[in-house]
């Protein structure tokens, strides 16, 4: 039994309260802390334990063995740094930072501790995206030429008035580093190795520092071009979360609001995969997908030896390092070759 608190109580700290509840018998709340007294009260009497508004406070007791940080994501390596300097293994939302330093910092203090640092990524394990991942490894679809992600979504402006971080260079970065993440995550853990992007970004609505449209190509080391069309500006609701794969002898589409429906599923060979489609669609209670819990899973797997972390530190770092290269090439107009230097 591993006990566990959670620093920041907003939108989606719902989800790992959740799934927490659903783990008794591996996981205990012990405590939760946020800023805002009102969140901290409402999770902590909801959920019968110890509420903070002082993450030192809460970080002095001696029985946490996991942190899980849902703060604002330019607050994550500050607060997982702290945490492993107590000996405590962490849990980062997406994005683990918004700069590489920062996430270079957060990693190397999780090392220097000798503690475990998980960066979610629970797209990667939906039934959908799992499927797809299997026919990319099994080599069903022969050369893959392009894959091409969409996020057509759709954030009001009342969405980033809701918090002053929103939208934010310092704290948050925009649609590409926030909402889109996942499938920037997606794409190159299916594909590989990023050679170069090529983007362009734009701040086309929306009252923020950030942007909340954008495009970019992406060229891979294997040769497979890529691309991603990102905006929270679809009228008048979520409208699409995608990942389409396109290859010699084989056609892929993961469509639905957020990965969750398989649109296109065809290939020259007959695999025993194929009679999973139907039952790997589902539809979410919300764009965050039913990969939480799965993540847990693994989290507690790894703690007890039993297998490695789906998304740790370095795999979380990979997905960060193209959103950079995404803002860079959008700054710049210049093509952003990979690894960054940073």
């Amino acid at each position: 039994m591993k006990n566990i608190a959670i620093i920041g109580c907003g939108r989606i700290a719902g989800k790992h309260l959740e799934s927490i509840d659903q783990l008794k018998d591996d996981l205990k709340l012990v405590a939760v802390c946020d800023i805002i007294e009102e969140k901290a009260k409402n999770a902590g009497e909801k959920y019968g334990v110890d509420w903070y508004t002082d993450y030192d406070k809460m970080l002095a007791r001696d029985d946490i063995d996991i942190i899980s940080i849902c703060t604002p994501s330019g607050l994550h390596p500050r607060h997982g740094i702290k945490a492993a300097q107590k000996g405590i293994n962490v849990i980062s939302e997406k994005p683990m930072a918004i700069t590489l330093e920062a996430a270079d910092e957060l990693i190397n203090a999780c090392d220097i501790n000798k503690v475990h640092l998980f960066v979610v990524k629970q797209n990667r394990l939906n039934t959908t995206i799992q499927l797809l991942r299997r026919a990319v490894q099994k080599g069903r679809f022969g050369k893959i030429y392009m894959a091409q992600s969409n996020v057509f979504w759709q954030r009001p402006q009342s969405y980033y008035d809701l918090a002053k971080w929103r939208g934010t260079w310092e704290f948050d970065g925009g649609s590409f580093m926030n909402q889109a993440s996942h499938y920037v995550d997606t794409l190159q853990w299916l594909i590989g190795p990023v050679d170069y992007v090529m983007a362009t970004t734009a701040t086309m609505a929306r009252q923020i520092e950030t942007e909340d449209t954008g495009s970019a190509i992406i060229k891979f080391r294997n040769g497979v071009i890529g691309s991603m069309n990102v905006t929270m500006l679809t009228y008048p609701k979520n409208f699409e979360g995608s990942i389409t794969i396109l290859g010699e002898k084989g056609t892929a589409k993961i469509g639905g609001v957020a990965v969750n429906h398989i649109d296109k599923w065809e290939f020259e060979e007959y695999d025993d995969d194929d009679r999973l489609v139907e039952e790997s669609n589902y539809s979410p209670p919300n764009i965050y997908g039913l990969g939480h819990l799965p993540y847990y899973k693994n989290v507690i797997s790894t703690l007890k030896g039993e297998s490695a972390a789906n998304t740790d530190g370095r795999s979380g770092r990979k997905s960060l390092e193209l959103i950079i290269a995404i803002y860079k090439s959008a700054q710049t107009g210049e093509k952003v070759a990979l690894p960054l230097k940073l």
